[in-house]
C-alpha cells in the first residue's frame, strides 16, 4: 500500500485517497532522485483538497506498507481546467547539484572530499564509507558540489577499479560502495519481465588511438588490431604537449579506448515492480532467448505506481566488473 504525505511547516496531509498516479526514479550521473503525483483537484470535494505551494517549502514523504521510500522538498506544482494538481519532488540531493562553489583538494580521499562538502553546505552527512584511494590533487573551480563528488569518486574508480555512489534515505546523504549486494532480486522473462530492449553499437567506437605533438607529429599511437580487422579503422586523434611523458601517454590512450574501446551494449527491461530496485543497486536477469544470466547494475529506474498496480522499468549496466555467466 502506497501513503504520500504532503507536509506543510509542522503539519502533514495524506493525500493517498485521491492521487492517480505517482512516478518515481534516478538515474546514474543525475544527483536528486525525484517524485512526480498527480492529485485530483477538485472543489467539490474540499475535504480532500490539499492547497500546495513550492515557493513555501512544501515537503512531502511517500511510504510503502510502512517503509519509506522517498522523502524530499516539492520544487514544482501544476494545476489546470481538468482539475489535476500535479506536484514535482526532489529529495535533498538536489541542494548539491543547485549550489556552487569553488574547492581545492590535495591528498584527500572522496572520503574526506565528501564530509566537508556536507560540512560546507550545511547538510546532513549519514553513512559514508573508506573510499581509502589518496586522489594527489583535485581543483575545482565554481562547480557544483555535486560535480566535484562526481569528480572524486570518477578518479577513485579509474585508481581502484571500485565503484561508489552517493544517495540520499530519509533525509540524510550517504556514502557508498556501489557492489553486487548479497541478496539479489531476480528478473526472468515470462515471470516478472513483460518487456526487454537490448542494444548493441558500434556507434562511436575507437579502433587505434593517435597522438599528436603540437607540430602535428605523431609522438605515440596504439591499435587494437583484432577489432579493426572486423569492423575496419576507426581513430581517434588528440593533441598533447611536451610535458607528457610515456605513462601519461599511455594513460590517456587506454582512458579514451577504456570509453571508446568497445561496442556499447544496452539492456532495458520492464516488469512488475520491486521498489528495492534502484539505481545505483543490482539486479540478476535471466533472458534466455538472448544467453543472458548474470547480475547487472542499475543505471536508471523509473517506477509507476497507480492505485492497483506498480510497474517498473530499468536501463541495466554491462560493467566490465561483474561477471558475466551468460
Amino acid at each position: 500500500m502506497i501513503q504520500f504525505i504532503i507536509i506543510k511547516g509542522t503539519v502533514g496531509y495524506d493525500v493517498s485517497e485521491c492521487f492517480e498516479t505517482i512516478t518515481w526514479g534516478g538515474r546514474k550521473g543525475a544527483a536528486p532522485r525525484n517524485v512526480k503525483i498527480t492529485l485530483m483537484d477538485d472543489d467539490g470535494d474540499s475535504h480532500k483538497r490539499v492547497s500546495v505551494d513550492c515557493e513555501d517549502g512544501d515537503q512531502c514523504v511517500m511510504y510503502e506498507d510502512g517503509s519509506e521510500l522517498f522523502r524530499g522538498i516539492i520544487v514544482s506544482h501544476t494545476q489546470s481546467n481538468k482539475k489535476k494538481l500535479v506536484i514535482t519532488a526532489y529529495d535533498n540531493m538536489y541542494y548539491l547539484a543547485n549550489n556552487k562553489d569553488s574547492f581545492c583538494y590535495t591528498n584527500k580521499t572522496a572520503t574526506e572530499i565528501f564530509n566537508d562538502c556536507m560540512a560546507r553546505i550545511g547538510m546532513t552527512g549519514g553513512g559514508a564509507v573508506d573510499t581509502v584511494y589518496v586522489i594527489p590533487e583535485l581543483p575545482k573551480a565554481k562547480t557544483t558540489y555535486y560535480d566535484v563528488l562526481l569528480d572524486a569518486l570518477s578518479s577513485t574508480y579509474k585508481a581502484t577499479g571500485i565503484r561508489y555512489y552517493i544517495s540520499s534515505e530519509k533525509g540524510n546523504i550517504h556514502l557508498k560502495r556501489r557492489a553486487e549486494s548479497a541478496l539479489q532480486w531476480v528478473l526472468e522473462v515470462g515471470a516478472n519481465i513483460t518487456d526487454y530492449n537490448y542494444t548493441k553499437s558500434i556507434v562511436g567506437i575507437k579502433t587505434r588511438v593517435r597522438l599528436l605533438s603540437k607540430e602535428d607529429a605523431v609522438v605515440y599511437e596504439e591499435v587494437n588490431t583484432a577489432l579493426e580487422g572486423k569492423i575496419g579503422v576507426f581513430m581517434e586523434v588528440k593533441s598533447v604537449d611536451d610535458s607528457y611523458n610515456d605513462a601519461q601517454m599511455k594513460e590517456l590512450v587506454q582512458s579514451v579506448f577504456s570509453e571508446k574501446g568497445m561496442p556499447t551494449k544496452s539492456l532495458k527491461v520492464s516488469g512488475i515492480g520491486i521498489s528495492e530496485a534502484v539505481s545505483g543497486g543490482c539486479v540478476y536477469v535471466i533472458i534466455s532467448h538472448l544467453g543472458i544470466k548474470r547480475t547487472f547494475y542499475i543505471d536508471e529506474d523509473v517506477h509507476t505506481f497507480t492505485r492497483n498496480s506498480h510497474k517498473m522499468t530499468l536501463k541495466l549496466n554491462f560493467a566490465d566488473d561483474i561477471d558475466s555467466a551468460g
